[in-house]
């Protein structure tokens, strides 16, 4: 934890060194000359290096904590039974769970066939057990950063209707003894359906059979890298045609803040996002962006002189930007003229659907002759801005 401090007060006084720097070696319009930008240029890569650093230690903390927890919890249920005291049963079964993962390391065999029925998948395969379900969601959230900022909800069926509160009622000056004015909430629908996204992993018949070999960290951690990343681009960019609309997209995507008067951002167009944003979406909201846009904010000033990105030097506490935290994702699109490039609101007003259940699939054949099996792993997942007005972006002029 110490070491974390350190290198966070070293972040802090590095990157105050290479603001001195930047104010001082400008010129009369505002510019660098090639040489002062190159020394610039390797002061930010300190500030961002000492940032990564930090993270890493940070991480290694929490993994760190999380392998000293207890392997183990006392046996306080009869066997067969479930923390509760009830019988564990359908996919959150010790039966199925152990059936399940034999299947996946052996051929379908017949003491295995009738522990599977309840998690047969209408499309093949079978549905993952209950407990790694959840462990998949958990590695989902870990390589998904978006999914830390949305709703997350899990559906039963393809389509889910949300109502929607379209315009509120108000209140009214009346007369003494006056009639009461009528003044209803309209309502609306949006619906959340269910796009398939799915990816194939190939393990050798020799790591199969190695009872060494943990095949289900393996899994998830492939399903996660893989599903996670496809997911947040989707998230951020989809265009709603068999995938999620995204936070950028065209339609269904948040609402226009800003577009810049040129081809660069400016302080005033990041001020004039923050404030295109309703006050009650304020107090939640973060900044998303790309890391070239971050670059690009560090060397902004405000009307006072002070940066607007701000390094954090407390452990938990994020970089800022106005006061706010951000978060980037290289999915987010680059400072190109005609590009929205930064968002900027309450991201739990973005809906993440879950169609209950994962599906695995193993392929016997298929790479039988270079002595693999294929594993098809697939999900059914819908997100939607379900409140436009809740994130506002930043475009840059065509």
């Amino acid at each position: 934890m110490n070491k974390i401090l350190e290198l966070r007060e070293k972040r802090a006084k590095s990157w105050e060194a290479a603001k001195a720097f930047l104010d001082s070696k400008r010129g009369t319009d505002g510019l660098l000359s090639a040489e002062d930008t190159a020394t610039y240029d390797r002061m930010e890569a300190d500030v961002v290096n000492l940032g990564k650093e930090i993270e890493r230690l940070e991480r290694q903390i929490a993994i760190d904590a999380e392998l000293s927890l207890p392997t183990s919890k006392p046996i306080t249920n009869n066997p067969g039974e479930g923390a509760d005291g009830k019988a564990k049963t359908g996919r959150a079964s010790d039966v199925y769970n152990k059936a399940f993962w034999n299947n996946i390391r052996q051929r379908n065999f017949y003491d295995v066939q009738n522990a599977l029925q309840i998690g047969t998948d209408s499309e093949g395969g079978y549905l993952v057990p209950d407990e790694y379900e959840r462990k998949l969601v958990q590695a989902l959230e870990e390589e998904n950063i978006f999914r830390k900022l949305a709703t997350v909800i899990k559906t039963s069926n393809g389509d889910r209707k949300i109502p929607i509160v379209t315009s509120k009622g108000t209140a009214s000056w009346m007369d003494e003894e006056g009639s009461f004015l009528e003044s209803d909430d309209e309502f609306g629908q949006t619906s959340i359906a269910a796009y398939k996204l799915g990816t194939m992993i190939k393990v050798s018949d020799e790591l199969l059979n190695d009872s060494v070999f943990d095949l289900q960290t393996y899994i998830a951690g492939e399903f996660a890298r893989r599903i996670g990343a496809k997911e947040e681009e989707a998230f951020f960019t989809g265009n709603g045609t068999g995938k999620p609309a995204g936070i950028f997209a065209d339609t269904g995507g948040a609402e226009a803040g800003v577009t810049t008067a040129g081809a660069s951002i400016s302080f005033d167009d990041v001020m004039d996002l923050f404030y295109s944003l309703k006050s009650p979406y304020r107090k939640k909201a973060v900044w998303t962006l790309n890391d070239t846009t971050v670059k690009a904010l560090r060397k902004l000033k405000d009307g006072n002189g002070n940066y607007i990105w701000q390094p954090s030097v407390q452990v938990g506490v994020p970089d800022m930007i106005l006061n706010r935290p951000y978060h980037t994702s290289s999915y987010i699109p680059d400072l190109t003229a005609g590009n929205k490039v930064m968002a900027f609101g309450d991201f739990s007003y973005y809906w993440i659907a879950d169609r209950q259940g994962r599906s695995f699939k193993r392929l016997n054949e298929l790479y039988a002759a270079t002595g693999q099996v294929g594993f098809l792993a697939s999900q059914r997942v819908d997100g939607k801005l379900i409140l436009p007005e809740a994130v506002k972006v930043l475009q840059l002029k065509a």
